[in-house]
């Protein structure tokens, strides 16, 4: 089963759509989504009990912490079926609307949402329309519903052995998805979804289904996938996944920083402005088969953590990245997170605030342009600006492995600016002589 996380991770289809640029995003963004954070709960390993109820005792802890979207990995029952581990994958569901007994009843489900609503918070749920668990009840009740391999046997997408893939050719699997989705907007005020491996279901089902959605209430739809087309109707946000590879090579020495730059600029061209992307230094197959963002990023995690909430996009967090969490969490048994000591919790909030506070950071087009500063080590110092409005957010960082002296180029957005970490007035000539130790950043704002 290690490998069916691994895939999911990198999976993608053969070929994109052949669309160049998408400027036109026709997605409407619901207005709550146009500063927000979001983040990732594991409700098995985030408390001993692994419950929604004992979950739920976090939410005012995260709503100081500047969460805004709580994202709930999948909450139905998993099957017994080819079952991986003691527990199974979250990704194999075996009825789309119950509640996994292991996390509680509907009724906690529904406690949770409130509360959160309450706070301000926004929840979607992690929903797997490719494929279901073996002992699904549609497995032997429409098993025309389902893909078949050469032998005419129902078929496993990749290797994933503890599941088996919907067939989107027969319009019957539309209607019994929609309408399961749908029942969660119903039954517990959900405000949308995380689409598990979105590029391998049929986009014309995602689009119909958004439609149907919105007609409930402002929805917010994120695609675990890179299609441009995705935007076009379907999804308000897709996975950066690509610029997440960057980071590592640049930890990693493979490149230097302007593929990171060319990265971002190829995916503004690529998605449009609109695009939420979803940036991240973490996420659950992340940290359980590729390594915590210490392993993969070393002295650079904070570096990258504060890149996320300054480039175009909209940051996660995944559950324990404030707890400093450093064990990658075992995927198919229970493995609880401590939250004993939470000592990351206020340099998350300051990263919120920045965001929240300044329209240069905001989602999508709600946000300003990204424009890259030169410096004389274009190599190994990550510099750009952002602005929107007159409101400037300026990012410095040294991502090399040594102490670096250099000469910002910063030209005409010259000025008086807010050191936001120091909480200090800076004087930013047009050409800036800074220093700073490996792994060191700043933010300025003005």
């Amino acid at each position: 089963m290690i490998t069916m996380a691994v895939a999911i991770s990198s999976c993608k289809p053969k070929q994109e759509p052949k669309i160049e640029t998408m400027t036109e995003v026709k997605t409407m963004h619901p207005e709550w989504s146009k500063h927000s954070n979001i983040y990732e709960v594991n409700i098995r390993q985030y408390t001993p009990e692994g419950t929604f109820k004992a979950f739920e005792q976090h939410l005012e802890r995260l709503s100081k912490m500047g969460v805004d979207i709580l994202w709930l990995m999948p909450i139905s029952p998993i099957g017994e079926k080819n079952r991986k581990g003691s527990l199974g994958s979250y990704y194999a569901i075996k009825d789309y609307t119950s509640v996994n007994p292991e996390y509680g009843s509907l009724a906690d489900l529904q406690s949770l949402v409130k509360k959160a609503h309450q706070l301000g918070m926004h929840v979607i749920i992690d929903w797997v329309a490719n494929h279901t668990a073996w002992d699904h009840p549609w497995v032997t009740e429409h098993p025309d519903w389902y893909q078949k391999d050469s032998t005419g046997a129902l078929a496993s997408p990749y290797d994933w052995t503890d599941v088996v893939a919907l067939d989107y050719n027969n319009k019957e699997v539309w209607k019994a998805m929609g309408d399961a989705m749908l029942y969660w907007v119903d039954s517990a005020d959900i405000d949308g979804f995380r689409c598990d491996v979105a590029m391998l279901v049929h986009t014309a089902f995602w689009d119909s289904l958004r439609m149907e959605l919105d007609q409930k209430k402002p929805m917010f739809m994120l695609a675990e996938a890179e299609l441009p087309e995705h935007h076009l109707k379907a999804f308000d946000m897709s996975y950066a996944w690509e610029l997440h590879h960057r980071m590592e090579d640049i930890y990693k020495g493979k490149i230097g920083i302007n593929g990171l730059h060319k990265q971002i600029t190829d995916d503004l061209d690529k998605f449009g402005t609109d695009a939420y992307r979803m940036q991240f230094t973490t996420n659950h197959d992340e940290n359980s088969w590729n390594g915590t963002e210490y392993e993969k990023f070393g002295n650079l995690a904070e570096c990258f953590a504060v890149l996320t909430y300054t480039i175009p996009g909209m940051p996660l967090i995944y559950s324990g990245q404030e707890a400093e969490n450093k064990d990658r969490l075992r995927f198919f048994d229970k493995d609880t997170i401590d939250f004993t000591k939470v000592p990351l919790s206020d340099f998350y909030l300051k990263l919120a605030q920045l965001k929240n506070a300044n329209t240069a950071l905001w989602n999508g087009n709600f946000g300003g342009n990204y424009q890259k500063i030169e410096s004389n080590n274009s190599e190994k110092i990550m510099s750009f600006i952002r602005e929107k409005e007159g409101n400037k957010v300026i990012y410095v960082a040294n991502l090399s492995t040594e102490e670096l002296s250099f000469q910002l180029n910063i030209g005409i957005h010259a000025g008086t600016y807010t050191d936001y970490f120091q909480n200090q007035k800076t004087e930013l000539k047009s050409s800036q002589e800074l220093k700073l130790k490996a792994g060191e950043y700043r933010v300025y704002v003005q």
